[in-house]
C-alpha cells in the first residue's frame, strides 16, 4: 500500500510502497478515507528536536483520519465491514491505576499512532477494535467508483477527519462552566478556533481569541468570535475596555504555548478566574504566581480526549449543529502531500486535510 513514512532521520517525509497491515485478534483493518496534518506531523516532517529524540524511523505517520471498515480480527463484534469511523489515537496499556478505573486519558503507558507505531498517513490502518469510534452513517460510493461522499445523514468527512483536534477543543473547552461567561483564548490556531466555535455554542457572553497571525485572526472573526485581537498591536485591556468588561476574563484557554501570552492571560483573568492550558511552550518559563494566589486561580493542564466521554461530546456537538468546518481551509489529494505540508509550515491555513480515497 501507499503510506506516508518518515523513513530517514533527517527532514523531509516519503511516500513509499509499504506492506498492508493485517489485523490480529480483537483489531481491525480501515480503509483510510481522509486525515488532517497536525502540528505534530509538521514537527516529525520538520525534524526538530523533539521529533529527533521521540520518532524511531521508519515510522509511517498520521492521526487525525477517518476511514470505512475493511476487514475484522478474530472474536471484533463490536463493528461491521463498511462502517464509517474514527479511532482514538491514544492506545492505553489497560493494567495501570487510572486505566483500571476507567480514566484512560491518564494511562502514563500510552503509545500513540504515528508517533510510537505506525499512523493513518497511509491507505490502510490496523486499530484495536475497542480504539474505534463509529460515526453516524456509512459513506455511500458514488456509481462503483472509489469516490466517498457523505454517508444518508450528512456527515461530512473532512470533518469526521479532524476529529482528534477537535476533541483536544472539547476537552479543554467543557473543563469549566461557559453560560454567560466572558471567555479568553490565546492562540488562534485551528483547536484554539475550533474551543471558540464550542464555546459560542455552549452559552459563553463572549468568545475573545488573541494571536499575532493576521490571517488566522481573519479565521476567527469568519467563525464569530466577539473580538479577534492582534495581541501585537492591542493589549487585551483595551479589548476589555471596548467590551465594557470591568472585571477580566472568567474563563480562559491557553492554546499557543507562548510566554507572552500566558503572561497577558494571567493579567486580565477575573479573580476566581478559571484556566485551561492545552499550549505546549519550547522551553520553561516564569509567570507571576502572586497574581494566581491573590486572584484565587483555577490553572488546570488538558491533554488529548476523555475516552470516550469528548468524543461522545463531540458527535452529539455536530449533530446539533456545531458546525467545524470553516476551519478546514485547505485540501489536497494525498500525492499532492508536500504542497500541503508546506501549506502548513507556512501558518497560512486552518486545517489541511489529505484525501486518500482516489
Amino acid at each position: 500500500m501507499k503510506a506516508l513514512v518518515k523513513a530517514k532521520a533527517e527532514p523531509g517525509l516519503w511516500l513509499q510502497e509499504v506492506p498492508q497491515p493485517k489485523p490480529g485478534p480483537g483489531e481491525v483493518l480501515i480503509r483510510v478515507l481522509r486525515t488532517g496534518i497536525c502540528g505534530t506531523d509538521l514537527h516529525i516532517d520538520a525534524w526538530n528536536e523533539w521529533a529527533q529524540t521521540t520518532i524511531k524511523p521508519p515510522l509511517v505517520v498520521g492521526h487525525e483520519f477517518v476511514g470505512e471498515i475493511a476487514e475484522l480480527g478474530e472474536d471484533v463484534e463490536s463493528v461491521y465491514v463498511g462502517e464509517l469511523v474514527g479511532a482514538e489515537g491514544h492506545i492505553v496499556c489497560g493494567r495501570c491505576r487510572n486505566c483500571l478505573a476507567g480514566r484512560r486519558v491518564l494511562c502514563a503507558n500510552s503509545v500513540g499512532i504515528g508517533v510510537h507505531r505506525d499512523g493513518a498517513f497511509a491507505e490502510y490502518i490496523v486499530m484495536p477494535a475497542g480504539n474505534v469510534w463509529p460515526h453516524l452513517s456509512s459513506p455511500r460510493e458514488i456509481g462503483g467508483s472509489a469516490e466517498i461522499s457523505r454517508g444518508p445523514r450528512g456527515i461530512d468527512l473532512d470533518v469526521a477527519s479532524i476529529f482528534d483536534p477537535f476533541g483536544n477543543a472539547v476537552h479543554v473547552a467543557t473543563q469549566y462552566r461557559l453560560v454567560a461567561e466572558d471567555v479568553l483564548i490565546t492562540g488562534a490556531g485551528p483547536i484554539g478556533l475550533m474551543a471558540a466555535i464550542v464555546a459560542r455554542h455552549n452559552g459563553a457572553r463572549y468568545v475573545v481569541v488573541t494571536d499575532v497571525s493576521e490571517y488566522r485572526l481573519e479565521l476567527a472573526r469568519k467563525i464569530g468570535v466577539t473580538l479577534a485581537v492582534d495581541v501585537s498591536k492591542t493589549r487585551l485591556s483595551e479589548a476589555q475596555a471596548e467590551l465594557g468588561m470591568k472585571e477580566g476574563f472568567d474563563v480562559a484557554f491557553e492554546m499557543s504555548g507562548v510566554p507572552s501570552a500566558m503572561r497577558e492571560l494571567i493579567d486580565n483573568m477575573a479573580h476566581g478566574g478559571r484556566v485551561a492550558i492545552l499550549g505546549l511552550p519550547e522551553h520553561e518559563f516564569p509567570i507571576d504566581w502572586s497574581q494566581v494566589v491573590f486572584k484565587m486561580l483555577t490553572l488546570r493542564g488538558v491533554y488529548g480526549r476523555q475516552i470516550f466521554e469528548t468524543w461522545y461530546q463531540m458527535s452529539v456537538f455536530v449533530q446539533t449543529g456545531l458546525d467545524i468546518s470553516p476551519v478546514i481551509t485547505h485540501r489536497f489529494p494525498y500525492r499532492d502531500y508536500k504542497e500541503a505540508f508546506a501549506i502548513g509550515h507556512s501558518g497560512k491555513c486552518g486545517k489541511v486535510v489529505l484525501d486518500w480515497s482516489e
